[in-house]
């Protein structure tokens, strides 16, 4: 296993064999849990990204087609589909920026600001200035055929992160990063059912339509209610797009037609944060009269944990850049890359979000 610190104070990648990836080993350390346990990763604070799980077969450049680099003198691109004023975005960003400089990787980047046919242009634009390989955080799960097919056309690898694509790996990308969003989905469940004594009336905010973290936090937390909780009955579930804006408006409008809710499953922070002000201007306190749990992990959320304003945070960690440029070099050896790596997420609660706030798990 390796283990290696670029940033002081956040999460060390751990759970890729040292002989995969030599040129940025510094040392071997233990695996962690896997998200849908609940637990937070071992080790508590001061870790980067960590992997948690392996899918599907391994994809080399060898099978992809691809010819062989050395990454340190490789032009990487790395596309990002939202603005970072979004922390989970900014976060993103700077993770992949930081350790492309550490490892001397000349990094040209593009942000599409949740535009689908300018990340299919920005994709593009990266290829003609010469990227040999790109890491791509794609807005939604289709709209990317026409970049994706460039970059196979030309034999250049593209790394997927936090959002999956349509495709097939090892023909229409290499693999895919990021968390288990339907074992998210199902702890979060889990989180406002205990909060509520599983009885109420739940209002759920979606995500942006026609990408999998919606779809699968929605499923699994549908899912978890019906299975576990008779008494929870789910009477709103709107899109809010991952927005503060319009989750403030949607949570409006629903607490206009079902004054008697009693939770709320945000599926990211935002648009939790935009719920919190519907709350209160409903004249209604978040915490006590409504129950708020939300997906991601950013510091005002956790805070909101810790002072009882929410119940329940759980992560997702956007800290992509060491594991990222590691399944890179994996995809350069005969091992090759998982199609699909799952990474541990932390899980906020009331009795965890005060620490976690103090050790630096927050983004």
């Amino acid at each position: 296993m390796v283990g290696i610190s670029s940033r002081p104070g956040r999460r060390t990648v751990v759970g890729l064999t040292c002989a995969a990836v030599v040129l940025l080993a510094s040392g071997c350390a233990k695996g962690v849990e896997s998200p849908s346990s609940g637990a937070p990763p071992a080790g508590g604070g001061k870790q980067e990204v960590a992997q948690s799980g392996e899918r599907g077969p391994n994809c080399s450049s060898a099978q992809y087609g691809a010819p062989m680099l050395d990454l340190t003198k490789a032009t990487v691109g790395f596309s990002q589909s939202e603005s970072t004023s979004n922390p989970f975005r900014a976060t993103e960003t700077q993770s992949i920026t930081d350790e492309a400089k550490r490892l001397g990787i000349k990094l040209i980047q593009r942000n599409a600001n949740a535009n689908v046919p300018q990340q299919n242009t920005d994709i593009q634009d990266m290829i003609a200035q010469g990227a040999q390989v790109l890491i791509v955080a794609p807005e939604n799960s289709d709209g990317l055929a026409p970049a994706f097919a460039a970059a196979k056309a030309k034999h250049i690898p593209v790394l997927t992160i936090d959002r999956t694509v349509n495709g097939t790996a090892c023909s229409d990308f290499i693999g895919f990063i990021g968390s288990d969003f339907l074992g998210q989905a199902k702890i979060a469940a889990d989180d406002l059912a205990g909060a509520l004594g599983g009885q109420g009336n739940v209002a759920v905010l979606q995500g942006t339509s026609g990408n999998n973290v919606a779809t699968d936090r929605t499923n699994g937390f549908n899912q978890q209610i019906a299975a576990k909780y008779p008494g929870i009955k789910v009477v709103a579930q709107q899109t809010a797009n991952f927005d503060q804006a319009t989750g403030q408006k949607v949570m409006e409008q629903i607490l206009q037609s079902n004054p008697d809710v009693t939770g709320v499953y945000a599926q990211n922070d935002t648009m939790a944060l935009g719920a919190i002000q519907a709350i209160r201007a409903a004249g209604k306190t978040p915490g006590k009269d409504v129950k708020v749990v939300a997906i991601d992990g950013t510091e005002q959320c956790v805070r909101n944990v810790a002072d009882g304003v929410m119940v329940a945070d759980v992560e997702t960690n956007p800290r992509f850049g060491p594991l990222a440029f590691q399944s890179l070099q994996r995809f350069y050896s005969p091992e090759g890359v998982p199609g699909t790596v799952l990474i541990s997420d932390h899980h906020f609660t009331s009795a965890n979000a005060a620490d976690a706030l103090k050790n630096g798990d927050v983004y």
